[in-house]
């Protein structure tokens, strides 16, 4: 095995549950195999990469669809100065939860200043590992960090569950993702979108492997969580990232069913109005290790997230998710929510919000069912970064005890 480490492309900064959750997985997968392993530091890239991404927002300014999407963000900013102190209060508050879980709980590298400065140190590492998250999006291929190609030829490349995040790319950015798919050495998505789409830009057949979140199960979980109750009394969790007001509807219908309080994480995307009274409690205190508490607690979630859904299935909840676009057109990300569904076979928990709240009470999950099929997309997850490792010359040893699940088999 040689001594050099692991270099982590991730999102591990995004202050963004989701985000944060599936950078530590990666680097959780590589600690528990006991391959060294750190995670770039953005810190001095940061700068160039949003330049890039400001570039190509500006590019598409007259289009409909990027203008809605971004406005989200807009919303977000101008809260911050319009809602009042207690509104600043709480958004620091989760602000500096996510900084800390950042600052606690990753291998971090050092600061490189530019994309050429890490360029130039990449044959330190054995092999750049990107993944997993949206961060093959079209504004992530403007920026040009997320598709490696600043790692030179010969030093190996690995996309490990990376996603578009999108069904389909714009033709810009589908040319330059041709290019960059091909330089990566193996290469692995998270959606069956994203599978096609690089069949169709490249011509190879790659596998679809797990997100690094379902790698580890509720038990592995609660490594990171504390025993004890966030909430001490029975609750509905809320976690919705879109505004979409007849979800929460539909909530406030199976509360008046149900009795129990509703828990929701506000704002986290968008300062949505219509949210302000929905809940019972509203914590803002409330970091990655802190949101896993939550699902880990409720009596039912309810949610337009994939990783909120993940964690739904990983700790067996009673889960409905929910469509955060209301249409699939460029920018809607509903593409990994009805990949992760019909993986395990539970495409009728994606609702519309208007079914009869009594019914959805009545579905039932065969969780030891559906924890056979995660754990068998678990163990081929497992064993296409340890091909990838072994081909690269990393794991020199691996196959002396491993038993390998052929690449191209079904997930």
């Amino acid at each position: 095995m040689t001594n050099k480490k692991l270099a982590l492309v991730t999102c591990y900064f995004q202050p963004n549950y989701g985000s944060q959750l599936q950078a530590y997985a990666t680097q959780l997968l590589f600690d528990k195999m006991k391959v060294e392993n750190v995670t770039i530091c953005i810190d001095g890239l940061q700068s160039e990469i949003n330049k890039a991404k400001y570039r190509y927002f500006l590019s598409r300014i007259w289009d409909i669809n990027t203008v809605k999407d971004k406005w989200a963000t807009v919303k977000k900013m101008t809260a911050i100065y319009t809602k009042g102190k207690e509104y600043r209060d709480s958004m620091a508050l989760r602000k500096e939860m996510f900084k800390s879980f950042s600052q606690t709980k990753f291998h971090i590298s050092e600061v490189y200043n530019s994309k050429q400065e890490l360029a130039n140190a990449a044959h330190e590492y054995a092999a750049f590992i990107v993944g997993s998250d949206q961060l093959w999006l079209p504004s992530n291929i403007e920026a040009n960090y997320y598709t490696l190609n600043f790692v030179p030829d010969n030093v190996p490349k690995i996309a490990l569950a990376t996603s578009f995040g999108i069904a389909r790319l714009p033709k810009r950015q589908a040319q330059k993702a041709a290019k960059f798919l091909k330089r990566l050495d193996f290469c692995s998505v998270r959606e069956l979108s994203g599978q096609k789409i690089v069949k169709e830009l490249t011509g190879r057949e790659i596998p679809v492997v797990c997100d690094p979140t379902i790698l580890f199960a509720a038990e592995e979980w609660d490594g990171i969580t504390k025993k004890e109750h966030f909430v001490k009394e029975p609750y509905l969790f809320c976690y919705f990232l879109g505004n979409n007001p007849e979800q929460r509807d539909f909530v406030k219908r199976f509360k008046e069913k149900t009795g129990y309080k509703i828990v929701q994480l506000q704002h986290c995307d968008e300062y949505i109005k219509s949210d302000v009274g929905f809940p019972d409690y509203t914590p803002y205190n409330v970091g990655p290790a802190e949101f896993v508490q939550l699902i880990r607690d409720a009596e039912y979630v309810f949610t337009d997230s994939f990783h909120s859904s993940v964690f739904s299935l990983l700790y067996g909840k009673r889960f409905f998710t929910f469509r955060r676009y209301n249409n699939d057109g460029i920018v809607s990300t509903n593409g990994r929510l009805y990949s992760l569904l019909s993986l395990v076979g539970l495409e009728e928990r994606l609702l519309k919000a208007d079914e009869d709240v009594e019914k959805c009470m009545l579905m039932q999950i065969d969780y030891i069912k559906i924890h056979r099929k995660l754990e068998t997309l678990r163990e081929f997850t497992k064993q296409y970064i340890k091909e990838a490792l072994f081909q690269s010359g990393f794991l020199e040893s691996c196959r002396k005890n491993t038993i390998f699940i052929p690449l191209h088999a079904s997930s």
